[in-house]
């Protein structure tokens, strides 16, 4: 970000276990297998997906350590390998925290816009536009679901693919909040606002500050990415521009913190 104020960017216990631990033949990667399969690592991401029942398992790589440390038991049957943690970390990012599990799965199920937009007044959708860095989109990903947020929408050539790296930054909310991918996102808060959202961009050269811009029924919050913010197109399909009313000491926040206090702002508004 580079304006004051703006909002632009800057895991069960296996008990029929197979295997054994030695070096494993797939490579280092950001937690996209070759396989056109995901990779998942760290306690909190491969719990969560573990617990998902709308996520498809291929296989589980894990120390003893790694599986004792998850909460409930994997079936009987469930594929697992265990491993030493140098053997995890050639199937993961460079110094990728794993805590001793590694999870291969198939990535998660397309969703449609109406699929989420239930026109619950408190609870806002987050709409991204060009946030590419996963670490980010992570980030916002657990502040979605830390403040009940019903989906989080991105344009799908402009955001990041499904990952390792995305879902550990996640810890977990990946598997908890509706991801929806769009092809046109102005078409997509054109459907929005059908719905009955207001449509709030964040910007730090706003006059309003979000708090005076917010409303009492549906709202979505549309971010910008770093560097760039929102395209010119992308603000002119939200109803309003606001600002987080930030110290002149600091020039902008990071867009995952921005998007988390913006959740924050619309979680405790006076109820409808």
């Amino acid at each position: 970000m580079s304006k004051r104020g703006d909002s632009r960017d800057g895991e069960r216990p296996g008990r029929a276990l197979r295997g054994r631990a030695g070096r494993m033949k797939n490579g280092r990667g950001s937690g996209r297998a070759s396989s056109g399969m995901v990779r998942l690592w760290g306690r909190h991401a491969v719990e969560a997906a573990l617990k998902n029942p709308n996520r498809s398992h291929r296989k589980l790589w894990a120390t003893r350590e790694g599986v004792e440390s998850l909460d409930g038991e994997l079936p009987a049957d469930f594929p697992v390998e265990w491993a030493q943690p140098a053997d995890l970390a050639r199937l993961v990012a460079r110094d990728a925290p794993h805590q001793g599990l590694v999870l291969e799965c198939e990535p998660l199920d397309d969703l449609f816009l109406s699929d989420v937009l239930d026109g619950d007044p408190a609870r806002p959708v987050v709409v991204l536009d060009q946030v590419t860095d996963p670490h980010n989109v992570g980030a916002i990903l657990r502040s979605a679901a830390a403040f009940d947020a019903c989906a989080i929408v991105t344009q799908d050539r402009h955001a990041p693919p499904e990952s390792g790296t995305l879902a550990k930054s996640a810890s977990g909310a990946l598997e908890i909040v509706p991801w929806v991918r769009v092809v046109n996102l102005a078409r997509a808060l054109e459907d929005i606002a059908e719905a009955g959202y207001w449509r709030i961009g964040l910007d730090g050269e706003a006059e309003a500050t979000l708090a005076e811009a917010l409303p009492a029924g549906p709202v979505a919050l549309v971010l910008g990415a770093e560097g760039e913010g929102m395209r010119h197109n992308i603000v002119q399909h939200c109803d309003a521009i606001a600002k987080l009313p930030i110290s002149h000491a600091m020039e902008s926040l990071n867009v995952s913190n921005a998007a988390a206090i913006a959740l924050y702002a619309a979680a405790t508004r006076e109820p409808v």
